[in-house]
């Protein structure tokens, strides 16, 4: 094969083809819609819920996207993690004592401290290890969380640390 037949089919032209920005709508019902069969699983409304998903799509904290929902950020933690997000406040270490708690091996106070977390967030790590995201509710909010196409530094915002702002 040679290089007139790789170029077979290949034209110049004098301007490029604005296509505009690929979106993804999974479906034409709203988000709340979409979640209103769940809304006994979570802890707050299929509305409030819809807001918050919303927010933290749109690059908010956790904390900041439960604002605007207008719910505590303790329940738009257990709601983002009941539609698939990573948001337990413990690392490995930290849920590893979570679950030495659960099985009746620690008392609270001494798990708490060996988690290194206050107790609203040992109570949000503790709701974590013992529930599951919910399968349909993570399949409502896909399209919703979904970055599509978008630099990750860009979605992310000042949220990530430049190569200066690294302390050692």
């Amino acid at each position: 094969m040679g290089l007139a037949d790789i170029a077979a089919g290949i034209e110049v032209v004098d301007e490029q083809r604005a296509d505009g920005v690929a979106t993804v709508d999974r479906t034409e019902e709203p988000l709340a819609d979409r979640l209103e069969p769940f809304a006994e699983e979570l802890p707050c409304s299929p509305g409030e819920a819809a807001a918050l998903v919303d927010a933290y799509a749109a690059g908010k904290s956790v904390g900041a996207a439960a604002r605007v929902a207008g719910v505590p950020p303790t329940d738009g933690a257990k709601a983002l993690h009941l539609f698939g997000e990573h948001v337990t406040p413990v690392g490995p270490m930290g849920r590893a004592v979570v679950s030495d708690w659960l099985a009746g091996e620690l008392p609270r106070t001494e798990a708490v401290e060996l988690a290194g977390v206050s107790d609203q967030e040992f109570a949000l790590a503790a709701f974590v290890e013992t529930h599951d995201p919910i399968e349909g509710a993570m399949e409502a909010v896909e399209g919703a969380l979904a970055v599509d196409d978008v630099d990750t530094r860009e979605a992310l915002g000042e949220a990530m640390d430049g190569p200066g702002d690294v302390e050692f």
